[in-house]
């Protein structure tokens, strides 16, 4: 054993720790420590015993027989020299021992011991603490008996440090959990959470701040399970069925160990309705037997007002959706009626106005010299009302062909399509004497090429038609990549369109002067509907220094 002592006192860290411990440094010992010195020095036969403990720096006189208790430095202490080893240690002549003839203390230095005897005092773990010391200034010899008392006595003394320590560790573990305890309440009545707890039979243990406000009643303890329902008001969660006793999640987790996430109302007379979610847990003891349960409640009222709202909403919306799918499809029906109406009524009345427009013609040429200039005006007017009826009936045509023909999706050059497009204009970008130029190169996008070449002459066509009397009419045609594909921007310093016309004029019929009678509300429609048969968009807005400028958003 001593050399197991010896070896783990090696580590003088630790053996420092264990002793603080203890707490008894420069402490005043109790009288069963003052007792035990006392017998130790009676039964050694001498007249000073003493007491010690050894820090790191210094001896530790905890309480002495014979003298006056004090500290003193460890490099001066006869206990210092072997009580590490853990052994007992016996000089009857100090001044003929190696390892203590020469400390002060029997040097003459300061003092004249002669005699020296301590016992060891070693904690339960195996650290040398100090020692249990006899002396005198007399030679002496103990005897195996005296040797065997003295151990003993060392032994007493470990057990009363032991049993300090242990009955402070016990005070500090009381103080802990009291303070535990507060520390805990002080949560339960601080947090927004209700908890509740019960014990094994059901009854209410603990209800803390919350689930007392939610519950509208004071603190209840000991209520019985089967009152439960009545007393809290607690019904299911369409507050329509008071809950039975095994019904309140509460009391349910005695019985299934878990439950999660239940929902409950509770509901009381002159009370607002306070929905909750509850979770809750079995409790048991170190055993394992049951000893209750409890539960976490959350308010989620607000939540359940906003779901219910929510929900209602939804079903609102359903029946309206319905009824506007309905009114979809009547409508599409609808529109696909009037479109073909409009391409049958146009295509009918093709032929019978060319032939008007020739007779008209043929009368004003074969009998002008019959004419008088009234019927001369009447005729050209006739004729001008004939031409504008049969541009209108070439206007409707081209709006139900953009709804109706095939569309075939496939690369358009759109820089081919506009070298196209002005040919066609040729005619009347002469005699308007405007100048159609592109900035950069036109993309390629995919479409249907011949409602492509619609929508751009219809652009073109529009932005002469509507130039500006007080300068030259100047367009621009350019092009900007996106994440969509293309926007492509047809640019003119024409007369422009007001902001609050720029959504109407895509209407049918729509016209921002009617009066000019340069149109028939029907160029931007049809735009409006290649544009979006091709999955795009089309915007107006301003071109800098005045006109217009179109914006056509184009799948790449």
């Amino acid at each position: 054993m001593s050399l197991s002592v010896l070896e783990r006192n090696r580590n003088e860290g630790a053996r420092l720790a264990v002793l603080h411990e203890y707490e008894l440094l420069d402490a005043p010992a109790d009288d069963e420590l003052e007792a035990v010195v006392r017998v130790t020095a009676m039964i050694a036969e001498v007249p000073k015993a003493t007491l010690n403990l050894i820090d790191a720096t210094r001896q530790c006189q905890l309480t002495t027989v014979g003298f006056e208790r004090a500290n003193m430095p460890r490099r001066e202490s006869m206990c210092d020299v072997e009580f590490r080893k853990g052994a007992f240690v016996h000089v009857p002549d100090a001044t003929q021992h190696p390892l203590y003839r020469d400390n002060p203390w029997v040097s003459g230095q300061l003092g004249v011991v002669r005699f020296y005897a301590s016992a060891p005092l070693v904690s339960p773990d195996g650290y040398a603490l100090g020692t249990l010391c006899v002396f005198d200034e007399k030679v002496r010899t103990l005897n195996a008996e005296q040797i065997n008392r003295m151990l003993d006595l060392a032994d007493i003394v470990v057990a009363l440090f032991e049993r300090r320590r242990q009955a402070r560790q016990m005070a500090e573990l009381a103080r802990d959990r009291e303070r535990s305890k507060k520390f805990i309440a002080t949560v339960l009545e601080t947090i927004d959470v209700g908890i509740a707890a019960c014990d094994a039979q059901g009854s209410l243990t603990v209800f803390n701040r919350a689930a007392r406000e939610w519950h509208g009643t004071e603190d209840t303890p000991g209520l019985p399970s089967e009152d439960l329902p009545e007393h809290f008001g607690l019904f299911d969660a369409t507050g329509t069925h008071r809950l039975a006793p095994a019904e309140i999640p509460l009391i349910r987790a005695i019985r299934e160990g878990e439950v999660h996430d239940a929902e409950m109302m509770i509901k009381k007379p002159e009370q607002p309705n306070v929905d909750l979610s509850c979770t809750a847990r079995r409790l048991h003891d170190e055993d394992g037997a049951v000893v209750g349960a409890v539960v976490a409640m959350n308010n989620v009222t607000v939540d359940r007002e906003h779901r219910r709202v929510i929900e209602a909403a939804h079903r609102e919306l359903a029946s309206r959706g319905e009824q506007l799918a309905a009114a979809v499809t009547e409508l599409r029906r609808s529109n696909e009626e009037l479109e073909q109406f409009a391409g049958a009524v146009s295509h009918d009345l093709v032929r019978p106005m060319a032939a008007a427009h020739g007779y008209l013609e043929m009368m004003t040429s074969g009998y002008a010299e019959d004419l008088d200039p009234r019927a001369t005006k009447w005729l050209d007017g006739a004729i001008r009302a004939v031409e504008r009826m049969q541009l209108l009936v070439q206007a409707l045509l081209a709006y139900a062909r953009a709804g109706h023909s095939p569309l075939v999706p496939q690369p358009v050059a759109l820089g081919e399509v506009i070298t196209n497009v002005l040919a066609d204009l040729t005619t009347i970008t002469e005699s308007s004497g405007a100048e159609v130029s592109i900035a950069g190169e036109l993309p390629t996008v995919k479409g249907d090429e011949t409602l492509l070449r619609q929508l751009l002459q219809n652009l073109i066509d529009n932005a002469m038609k509507y130039r500006s009397p007080d300068r030259p009419c100047r367009i621009v045609l350019s092009a900007e990549s996106n994440d969509f594909g293309w926007t492509i921007l047809v640019a003119d310093n024409g007369i422009g369109i007001p902001p609050d016309q720029r959504e109407k004029v895509f209407e049918m019929f729509a016209m921002v002067d009617p009066a000019s009678r340069k149109g028939h509300g029907i160029g931007l429609s049809t735009c409006h509907r290649i544009v979006d048969r091709h999955n795009g968009s089309i915007t107006i807005g301003d071109t800098p220094g005045g006109g217009t400028t179109i914006r056509l958003l184009l799948p790449a």
